[in-house]
């Protein structure tokens, strides 16, 4: 089985529609597919209505979280088969949803003040009816030239954390999401937790941490983790009893990662389904 566990749409972020994504990943050679977009399921029902014979989709989102007290940092955090209708949950999906539209506005502002001549419009624009966030900011950026590609924008001089032109937006606590998305009956894999290149790293401590409080998993296989990190994730999960998953974090022609480019292993996908309580995968029917 080829499992990728980690994917987005137009719902948020991606390039592809929800049923785009899902025959591209039939296309692809994969069996099964998260669909993983930021802090909403909007696109699930699409999905699901389009979804291949031959193909599973796992429900899912990549919440927003901050590591709490100072110096924290944004974290992504995976959540899956939680039952999305989970008051609690919903609500605080909701506000983090809420808060992408000021923050993007936010960032627009602050790009003009830098003589970047991006336009709210032109950004609303690219983001449609998904989720707005950084990726539709820097889009804009490479329209214009300023960057060569959207992940030039994520740097100190841009839209990375510490960035110019970088706005903090309301974000879960990760503990608070653990609980929330146990709650909900999902899983939780924290998302490529070493990828230096996009700015802080959680330190290993801290994924000790998550894991005392229930975390299930982490992102080990991922294009941001070169070989070593990707062995030291490996060391540190099989220290702390967690699940490791791999995933292609597939943004469409957003980035250059491909569909299944990286995989779970079927066996951690089994425990992941044993585990969840809240919705289950949905076998395609040739939609």
């Amino acid at each position: 089985m080829r499992i990728d566990l980690h994917t987005h749409s137009t719902a948020s972020d991606g390039t592809d529609t929800p049923a785009e994504l899902v025959r591209n990943a039939a296309a692809a050679g994969l069996d099964v597919v998260a669909l993983t977009d930021h802090d909403g399921v909007g696109g699930h029902a699409e999905a699901i209505a389009a979804l291949p014979a031959g193909l599973t989709l796992v429900t899912g989102a990549e919440l927003s979280c901050r590591l709490p007290g100072p110096g924290g940092f944004s974290v992504h955090m995976l959540a899956y088969l939680f039952d999305p209708l989970e008051p609690d949950l919903a609500r605080e999906r909701d506000l983090v949803r809420d808060d992408r539209v000021p923050r993007a506005r936010a960032m627009v502002t602050k790009l003009n003040e830098l003589g970047v001549p991006v336009t709210w419009e032109r950004v609303a624009q690219i983001a449609g009816d998904g989720a707005v966030g950084r990726p539709h900011v820097a889009t804009a950026m490479v329209e214009l030239g300023v960057v060569p590609s959207v992940s030039d924008a994520f740097t100190s001089e841009w839209l990375a954390g510490d960035g110019r032109a970088f706005v903090e937006k309301h974000e879960l606590d990760p503990f608070d999401a653990i609980r929330l998305v146990k709650a909900a009956g999902g899983v939780t894999v924290l998302a490529h937790p070493l990828a230096l290149k996009r700015g802080n790293c959680v330190s290993e401590s801290a994924i000790a941490e998550l894991a005392s409080a229930g975390l299930d998993g982490i992102e080990v296989d991922h294009m941001d983790h070169d070989a070593p990190t990707r062995a030291r994730l490996r060391g540190l999960a099989a220290d702390l009893s967690l699940l490791t998953t791999g995933s292609s974090d597939y943004h469409g022609s957003r980035k250059t990662c491909s569909l299944g480019e990286f995989t779970t292993d079927p066996e951690i996908y089994g425990e992941i389904t044993r585990r969840a309580t809240g919705a289950f995968p949905v076998p395609g029917a040739g939609g």
